[in-house]
C-alpha cells in the first residue's frame, strides 16, 4: 500500500486542522492506519490509530479528546480531525499502515509509511 498524507499548515493556537492520508492499492480494509508525528530532536509518536473495520480507535493522552482519527474504506482514506490545537502539537504528521491479518490490535507494527506534512501551531 502506498500512502499520501495531506492537510498540514499554519494555524493558531486553538484551531483546528484536518489531514486526510490516501491510499493506493488493493486491500485498503485490511490495513489497521495509523497518524504519528514527530517535532524536531523528538521521537516519532503515535497520535491516533483506528482498526481495520473503523470499530477500534487509539489516542494517547496527549491528544485525547482533541484528535479525531476516522477512515473511508470505501474511498480508501483516513483523516485526523484535529482541534483546539496547541503549539506542542506542531511537527511534521505522517500517515501508516499495518497489515491487519494476524496482529492483536492495538499492538501492531506499522510497516507502511507515507510521506509527512507539516502541522505549526503558532501562540
Amino acid at each position: 500500500v502506498q500512502l499520501q498524507a495531506s492537510g498540514g499548515g499554519l494555524v493558531q493556537a486553538g484551531g483546528s486542522l484536518r489531514l486526510s492520508c490516501a491510499a493506493s492499492g488493493r486491500r485498503f480494509s485490511y490495513y489497521h492506519m495509523a497518524w504519528f508525528r514527530q517535532a524536531p530532536g523528538k521521537e516519532r509518536e503515535i497520535v491516533a490509530g483506528i482498526d481495520w473495520n473503523g470499530d477500534n480507535t487509539y489516542y494517547p493522552d496527549s491528544v485525547k479528546g482533541r484528535f479525531s482519527i476516522s477512515r473511508d474504506n470505501a474511498k480508501n482514506t483516513v483523516s485526523l480531525q484535529m482541534n483546539s490545537l496547541k503549539p506542542e502539537d506542531t511537527a511534521v504528521y505522517f500517515c501508516a499502515a499495518a497489515w491487519s491479518l494476524g496482529s492483536s490490535w492495538p499492538i501492531v507494527e506499522y510497516n507502511y509509511w507515507g510521506q509527512g506534512t507539516q502541522v505549526t501551531v503558532s501562540s
